[in-house]
């Protein structure tokens, strides 16, 4: 069966497009709590502790990394199909908790979950995508795969805003999520097929050496491939601040819901729509180079919004910090599939979301912490400062390639 298969992106550009849009219905179920669920804690549930406000992204990042590390593990036992469906069946209850949650500890729940649905469904999504491009292209296809999750978080984000300040900020906002997930489950169940096949295929032709231990290596004893893993730590490490505190600042600053909605949605609108052009530069320019200065913009973006008040400062700083973002995120993808073995690749990856997507919760705890202890704009310097360090340990580790 894999000699019948014909790897490429024109060859297999219906599959490639379904994918697209399932990953946008996986970015929007992210959306659907990043302009409100931190008003929704103080309002609602009275919870003024950072810290505490913050556990939903710990639990989300946890949950997510870990299920991209199993994800990856199973992709060539189970099946990359099986295992986006079984993502979707885990969303369809989501909105709902958030909907008819009476404590925070719904919430909490409701995240771990959402955490599950993501690591299942845009995990495999990703490989899928790999495994029909082949060797060629890469750097486009999760271009277009990171673009349609990122933008959608960003509309979704702005919808979700914009739908609270004039509707409430429940129940409405949320009957965009019971959508989302009906969407993804009926695309998954009806059009998408599997791509072991095409897996089968390129490893034929692959003289890549196979790691002889994906883990570690992945982690961090390959110097390329563990400089990647560490740089994706710390860019949802930065993520995962913004997430959970930046909205905070911002409220602080007296922007209204609004406002708050529109500068949180264009920093992933533009890390989004900035992928389009980066994942294709990602198969041609140095590698180390773009993940280099994706970092160092993103350290130097963040530490200027300790100086800002206004609301064109942030949406500048936003747009910067986007560029940022989408200068290192197809690039890391790139960067794990050209260094290992396609048999191992889904592996690799899983590890290397799993140390990425760890990052979330790393941000939230550390940020919340700080800012408990020192204020936010301590906690916004820190994360500020691990993301320049990143940048450094990129440059001067990895291969020139």
């Amino acid at each position: 069966m894999a000699r019948d298969v014909t790897l490429g992106l024109r060859s297999n550009w219906r599959q490639f497009f379904l994918l697209v849009v399932v990953t946008a219905f996986v970015g929007g179920m992210v959306g659907l709590e990043r302009t409100i669920l931190p008003q929704i804690a103080e309002e609602k549930f009275n919870l003024q502790v950072n810290t505490a406000i913050l556990s939903f992204i710990v639990i989300f990042g946890i949950s997510k990394a870990i299920t991209n590390y199993f994800t990856g593990a199973m992709a060539n036992k189970i099946g990359r199909r099986n295992l986006l469906i079984l993502g979707w069946l885990i969303a369809l209850p989501i909105p709902f908790i958030l909907i008819y949650a009476s404590n925070w500890t719904f919430v909490v729940f409701a995240n771990l979950l959402l955490g599950i649905n993501q690591g299942l469904t845009w995990s495999s999504a990703v490989v899928m995508k790999i495994d029909l491009v082949g060797q060629n292209n890469r750097g486009l296809a999760m271009g277009l795969n990171e673009a349609a999750g990122y933008i959608s978080v960003g509309i979704v984000a702005f919808l979700t805003g914009w739908i609270a300040s004039n509707y409430g900020l429940i129940p409405y906002p949320f009957y965009l999520g019971i959508i989302l997930s009906v969407l993804g489950l009926s695309f998954s169940l009806f059009f998408i097929k599997d791509t072991k096949h095409h897996v089968l295929k390129e490893s034929v032709d692959s003289s890549k050496l196979l790691l002889r231990n994906i883990f570690w290596e992945t982690t961090w004893t390959d110097k390329n491939l563990g400089s990647i893993s560490q740089a994706g730590l710390v860019n949802n490490l930065n993520d995962g601040m913004v997430w959970g505190i930046f909205p905070i600042l911002l409220a602080s600053l007296d922007f209204d819901l609004e406002q708050i909605g529109i500068i949180v949605s264009v920093y992933p609108a533009v890390w989004g729509m900035g992928q389009l052009v980066t994942g294709k530069l990602a198969d041609i320019l140095p590698k180390r180079e773009m993940m280099f200065w994706g970092m160092l913009i993103q350290g130097i973006s963040l530490l200027f919004m300790l100086f800002s008040t206004e609301f064109y400062q942030f949406i500048l700083l936003s747009s910067v910090l986007g560029v940022g973002t989408a200068l290192v995120y197809p690039t890391f993808l790139v960067g794990i599939a050209v260094y290992t073995n396609p048999v191992q690749r889904a592996e690799s990856i899983g590890v290397f979301r799993l140390w990425r997507d760890l990052g979330y919760a790393i941000g939230a705890i550390l940020t919340g912490v700080i800012a408990d202890a020192f204020g936010i704009s301590y906690s916004i310097f820190f994360i500020a400062f691990l993301t320049v360090v990143s940048s450094m340990i990129i440059r001067f580790r990895m291969d020139p390639g």
